[in-house]
């Protein structure tokens, strides 16, 4: 085999693009079909997600945060302190 041979057979992506019919994919079929009986209702361009509840401020998670650390610091602490004997 010769490098010219595997250039005749590479796909050629302007060849492909160019194509007059392309086929649609097997997820746009089955969608089309599901939406002929039974259309989706319309949807704003971005909808809004629903309001999960308050949000806990800045501070109060980095207080959180800076209590499991400490916590699991004197943990270890107390985890060697105790292996000593």
């Amino acid at each position: 085999m010769s490098e010219q041979d595997d250039s005749e057979r590479e796909f050629d992506l302007r060849w492909a693009d160019n194509a007059e019919h392309k086929e649609p994919s097997a997820r746009a079929r089955m969608l089309a079909a599901r939406w002929k009986e039974n259309p989706p209702a319309p949807q704003p361009f971005r909808a809004d997600p629903d309001p999960v509840g308050p949000r806990r401020s800045s501070w109060v998670s980095t207080v959180i945060v800076f209590g499991c650390v400490a916590g699991l610091i004197a943990l270890i602490g107390y985890i060697n302190y105790r292996s000593s004997y």
